[in-house]
């Protein structure tokens, strides 16, 4: 295995990389638990709701302290906190509404959910519910149905000890009301939702599969891509709103209203398990009610769309990519539940009763404190078993366990590399660094594969330290690739520093830090993980996702491609494997990211300036000969852009690519540059046609881009 790697500051100049260690941080003073059975802001407290059921699967009432046993990964631990919460479930009847009552409005909602103590409790005897209204992932008319859902449980079914708080999401989180008992507040807040509001975001990541849409105008879009990082931002959000609501030590469950989450591409895995690790340790269960409800398309797709194309809609493959569609964007509702302790709610247009059955299950329970006695900040996980004494109780439901934190001031340089080796194996990943990732192929003979991994950190989250009127920053990098059968087949560990002057220094919020390394892989199904640590306040990073090398030496009916590289910046390839492994000629002549003494930085959010240039890069494999000439081959290129409206904005092309490259097998390099300078601002899907005249084989290819 070979790998390449280099550091650049996007839309900047290339900064020299050293490979020198950054000190170790001073360990910070460790403050000493007082064990004192009281709830209190400490890291060793330990919350959990246990649920205590008898054979007829009622709640068991009465019980003591005393009854309980309580284990930490087998080791006894002393309750400090013990109460129990008795909740009703017996419908509240509506308020009598008076004529004088009609025309005063409700009080204002309290913007924002604070915990007076952190850990105490404040709701005795009452059933915590959050709202969560995802309006990135509902369309107009999902959006509505989840609205009336809402209003008809508050209508309906609430009951005296139900409080509930109201989150928003449309780009960012938004706390609409606190934790609160009053149905006219609620009901207010509900009826101003912003109906409409980011529902155009809910189209994105069509599947773009063969037997899509025909426009008659362009092909549809995979817009995978853009789609990735909006799940992620969906799926933070949740871990934020987890973290907020973490302070409260009680029960509390998160009805998520959604219109599905579509994880298909290059999926962060990572991010949805730090999301299910923040909701178990606030003790917060998701419920999943997806407001698309029960949906019945016809073969083909109903009459808002164009028909479809091909053979597809005869033999029922159509009808299947639209359910499995449907499925892919329900598994990750349905993960959140499960992981979580919670329930998903699918194919119902009875959106209160998916609310009302969250009611039901949050029934009476025990609320058990203990303060661990492993106070190790190992961010290990802690296993939780709890039994009963007596033998009255069949059934006790709590979570599993839970992620100890991880303090970075406690680690030495030692700690510091073993703390990477166990990032990546561990099962909590950690988000505090948001990273983005592309992975690439490139057939560099007949049965490997150059896959080239780019990670994207934007730079307003990287710190950077003075040192000698300049600034510095710097950053670890650990890379994991294993096969179907988890055997280890790639390895990648680098350290960088990045020094900037004053200028760079001031304009690097507004930049990414880019790395790139390259592996050489045989065609198969791969696992990567990848985790980068900013060594200034020592802030980590995951990346995990699924991926695929091609078998391209199969006999296929279409044209073979490598992926497509976007990019709008090429920096010398001196300055690229700066502070990293150096190339050899040879190995620069066989990578298709260097072009010349140029190599393309890929552009992974795929957003461009207009006084930037489009450099697009790719290999075209197995070309028939010109008959001419034997060693020319006839592959014509060209490329298009199209607006919002399906309409041709700008064309180049047809492009002639006729040469082989003598690094790689049957390969026909193609490069194109675009000078964007006259490209109206806006969004576009850019469409790319390949065709290789002798041998009567074609291929398209689409991706969204962005032009500011």
């Amino acid at each position: 295995m070979k790998n390449s790697m280099s550091m650049v500051l996007a839309l900047a100049m290339m900064m020299p990389a050293g490979a020198q260690q950054a000190p170790p941080a001073a360990a910070r003073p460790q403050t000493a638990s007082t064990g004192t059975p009281t709830f209190k802001a400490n890291a060793n407290l330990v919350i959990l709701d246990v649920t205590a059921k008898d054979k007829g699967g009622l709640t068991v009432e009465g019980l003591k302290a005393d009854d309980f046993t309580v284990l930490e990964d087998g080791k006894p631990q002393k309750i400090s906190v013990f109460e129990f919460q008795k909740i009703s479930s017996t419908p509240e009847p509506p308020k009598e509404i008076k004529l004088e009552d009609q025309f005063e409005l409700p009080p204002a909602a309290k913007t924002d959910i604070t915990s007076a103590t952190p850990g105490e409790i404040q709701y005795h005897d009452k059933r915590l519910m959050v709202f969560f209204f995802d309006f990135s992932s509902m369309q107009i008319p999902d959006q509505l149905r989840a609205q009336d859902g809402a209003l008809e449980y508050l209508k309906s079914h609430i009951t005296k000890d139900d409080v509930v708080a109201v989150l928003f999401y449309a780009s960012t989180i938004q706390v609409l009301s606190d934790f609160t008992a009053d149905r006219d507040v609620l009901t207010h807040v509900i009826k101003t939702l912003p109906i409409g509001e980011a529902s155009e975001l809910a189209a994105l990541a069509d599947t773009g599969d063969d037997n899509g849409e025909d426009t008659q105008a362009a092909f549809v879009a995979d817009e995978t891509e853009f789609n990735i990082f909006a799940t992620d931002k969906k799926l933070a959000a949740i871990e934020q709103a987890s973290k907020m609501l973490a302070s409260f030590p009680e029960k509390k469950a998160l009805v998520y209203f959604s219109g599905g989450v579509s994880r298909s591409g290059l999926d962060n895995e990572a991010q949805l398990q730090a999301t299910i690790n923040a909701a178990t340790k606030a003790n917060l269960a998701i419920y999943s009610i997806d407001t698309r409800g029960l949906t019945a398309d016809p073969p083909g797709g109903g009459a808002s769309k164009g028909g479809s194309r091909g053979a597809g809609i005869f033999n029922g493959s159509v009808l299947n990519s639209q359910r499995s569609a449907q499925l892919n964007s329900q598994d990750t509702l349905y993960t959140l539940a499960a992981e979580t302790g919670g329930k998903s709610f699918f194919d119902s247009n009875d959106i209160a009763l998916g609310i009302a059955k969250t009611q039901e299950a949050m029934s009476s329970y025990y609320l058990l404190g203990y303060y661990s006695t492993n106070s190790a900040a190992d961010g290990k996980f802690r296993k939780i078993s709890v039994k009963l004494n007596n033998k009255l109780v069949t059934k006790l439901e709590h979570r599993e366990g839970y992620y100890a934190d991880k303090v970075w001031g406690k680690l030495n340089a030692q700690d510091k590399e073993q703390q990477l080796k166990e990032a990546l194996s561990a099962g909590d990943p950690a988000t505090d660094l948001p990273l983005a990732l592309q992975i690439d192929y490139f057939r560099v003979s007949p049965t490997a594969y150059l896959v080239p991994v780019s990670i994207r950190i934007p730079g307003s989250v990287v710190a950077l330290a003075g040192k000698g009127g300049a600034s510095v920053t710097q950053f670890d990098f650990a890379g994991q690739i294993q096969d179907e059968r988890r055997a280890v087949v790639g390895n990648v560990r680098d350290n960088i520093q990045v020094n900037l002057d004053q200028g760079k220094a001031a304009t690097a919020g507004r930049k990414s830090f880019q790395y790139d390394a390259g592996f050489t892989l045989e065609p198969g199904k791969y696992r990567m993980k990848f985790v980068v640590r900013e060594n200034i306040t020592g802030k980590m990073g995951t990346f995990e996702t699924r991926f695929t090398v091609p078998d391209l030496s199969a006999d296929t009916s279409g044209l073979k491609m490598s992926t497509v590289i976007w990019s709008s910046q090429r920096e010398p390839v001196v300055a690229a494997v700066g502070g990293a492994e150096k190339f050899t000629r040879k190995a620069i002549r066989a990578n298709p990211l260097i072009v010349g003494d140029q190599k393309v930085i890929p552009n992974i959010t795929r957003v461009f300036r207009r006084s930037q240039n489009l450099y697009v890069n790719f290999d075209v494999y197995d070309a028939q000969p010109d008959p001419a000439d034997s060693k020319q081959r006839r592959v014509k290129v060209s490329m298009s852009l199209f607006n919002k409206n399906a309409v041709k904005t700008f064309e180049v092309g047809p492009i002639d690519a006729t040469q082989l490259v003598a690094t790689r097998p049957e390969a026909v390099p193609v490069q194109v540059q675009i000078p964007l300078k006259d490209i109206t601002r806006g969004e576009y899907i850019c469409q790319i046609n390949v065709v290789d005249e002798v041998g009567r084989k074609f291929a398209f290819t689409r991706a969204p881009i962005i032009v500011q």
